[in-house]
């Protein structure tokens, strides 16, 4: 396998910077543009940039991202163990069926491997109730790349109904410790120039490169005020399944926090991130895998008559099909909604993923 190394070899002229003793932020840039990424990013492709002859080595790289791929599918496969929510047969379907996954691990050699793998490591210490290792390497995963942000709504969420709103900081405080940790070179020679460029929200995206909204005008893509609507548009639905659908049909947010035993890890993380990305203002390829093995937990977890085996296949089917589409077309990233559209729909108005009967249950689904 050949790899396209436009990104790899962006990345190790960005730690080659570092290693040279260059800190500011904004005075470190690869053949791609200027670096984008916490500082978590930089220490681990640092290693990988010793571990592969100064990013040299592109067989060893992938040989590494390989493993890498591997490991991703054994932390999610303990994480589907553990809810006993999916079929088997749609594990196939996981391991298989994805040429634009296999080709963002070991072809593309992109960070976006790396941050989900720590992520899945997060949710499966989260699950072992090892909750400050979970939020230690939730914060890792953030520290790589932001995207893991997505779920941070949901692990909110979890540690004030665990541990409530005292108990909760000291998690909290794990999460921001560790990325004043690691990014503090870089915070004490341009504080500044680290935030805005590692965290910088308001960064715009190439019309070029859009999966999810080529039917759109591309004066509209670029508006302030379309970014806005899908920012609010965000927050209203992670709002409406905090209050109606991540607890039990008639607890009220205030009993749910005074009883922290009643809750779903792994529905709330899951749901949390596909929210996030159903409202993105731009999804490029490698975006693909920050939720493509939380899709068959997303499409069978919770119950719905009307979305049968063959039809929740389809849709796997046709997501996969809009992302291998390119370039993107307005048939595929309308497609793309309306499969998202779908899993939304079902998730609104299935039954509960989690019934009363199964709350005090040893397995977290």
């Amino acid at each position: 396998m050949f790899p396209t190394q436009i990104d790899w070899k962006a990345y190790m002229a960005q730690v080659e910077g570092v290693i040279n003793g260059t800190y500011d932020y904004t005075q470190l840039r690869g053949d791609t543009g200027p670096l984008v990424y916490p500082a978590g990013f930089v220490y681990i492709f640092m290693g990988l940039y010793y571990a592969t002859g100064r990013g040299t080595d592109i067989r060893m790289a992938q040989n590494i991202f390989a493993v890498l791929y591997l490991a991703t599918l054994l932390l999610v496969f303990l994480i589907y163990h553990q809810t006993c929510k999916v079929p088997p047969f749609v594990f196939f379907f996981m391991c298989c069926a994805s040429y634009r996954v296999h080709s963002i691990f070991v072809l593309r050699l992109f960070n976006d491997p790396v941050a989900m793998v720590l992520l899945f490591l997060s949710i499966n210490l989260l699950l072992a109730q090892r909750w400050g290792w979970g939020c230690c390497c939730f914060s890792l995963a953030v520290s790589v790349k932001m995207n893991v942000l997505l779920f941070a709504p949901g692990l909110l969420f979890l540690l004030l109904t665990q541990f409530g709103f005292r108990g909760a900081l000291p998690k909290l405080g794990i999460c921001a410790g560790l990325q004043v940790a690691l990014g503090l070179p870089f915070l004490l020679e341009n504080p500044v120039g680290y935030l805005s460029r590692s965290f910088d929200l308001g960064r715009q995206f190439l019309f070029r490169w859009t999966v999810n909204w080529r039917f759109l005008p591309e004066a509209l893509f670029l508006h302030r005020a379309f970014h806005l609507a899908l920012l609010a548009a965000h927050l209203t639905l992670l709002l409406l399944f905090a209050l109606c659908r991540w607890h039990s049909t008639g607890e009220s947010i205030l009993s749910l926090l005074r009883d922290p035993s009643k809750r779903k890890i792994v529905s709330t993380l899951f749901t949390s991130n596909f929210i996030g990305i159903c409202f993105s203002r731009s999804l490029h390829y490698q975006f693909y895998v920050w939720y493509f093995h939380t899709l068959p937990y997303l499409l069978w977890a919770t119950p719905a008559r009307w979305l049968t085996h063959l039809l929740r296949l389809l849709v796997l089917g046709l997501i996969e099909l809009s992302w291998n589409t390119y370039p993107s077309t307005a048939c595929s990233s309308a497609s793309l909604h309306v499969c998202h559209a779908v899993i939304l729909l079902q998730l609104w108005l299935g039954p509960q993923p989690f019934p009363k009967s199964t709350q005090h249950s040893k397995k977290a689904h």
